[in-house]
């Protein structure tokens, strides 16, 4: 088992930044791949970002491209996501994910292991 607690949610300008952490307790956290996906109201959750177990190779919505980061420190069991240049549509929930996989996971069911989420809002 894999427990997941997100953080770093809030309300933010357009055009400004948010980091958002995911801190991860249970099992071998460096042998897991992570991703970020999000919900907004009345929408499907959908993929954001994913990262590999040891960081080498990521993925990123087309929406984020450019403007989202994920990064992970395995030291520090904990996985990132820093946002730039934030836009009224970024708003949504954000969930952190987690599977025992070596490879990158970019799907929704793909993922066992979920965070509760945190609340980004980009006001115009």
């Amino acid at each position: 088992q894999v427990q997941l607690v997100e953080s770093g949610g809030g309300l933010v300008q357009a055009g400004g930044s948010l980091r958002l952490s995911c801190a991860a307790s249970g099992r071998i956290f460096s042998s897991y791949a992570m991703g970020w996906f999000r919900q907004a109201p009345g929408k499907e959750r959908e993929i954001v970002a994913a990262i590999s177990w040891n960081g080498g190779s990521t993925y990123y919505a087309d929406s984020v491209k450019g403007r989202f980061t994920v990064s992970r420190d395995n030291a520090k069991n904990t996985v990132y996501l820093q946002m730039n240049s934030l836009k009224p549509e970024d708003t949504a929930v954000y969930y952190c994910a987690a599977e025992s996989i070596w490879g990158l996971v970019v799907t929704r069911a793909g993922y066992r292991y979920w965070g509760q989420g945190t609340q980004v809002t980009v006001s115009s």
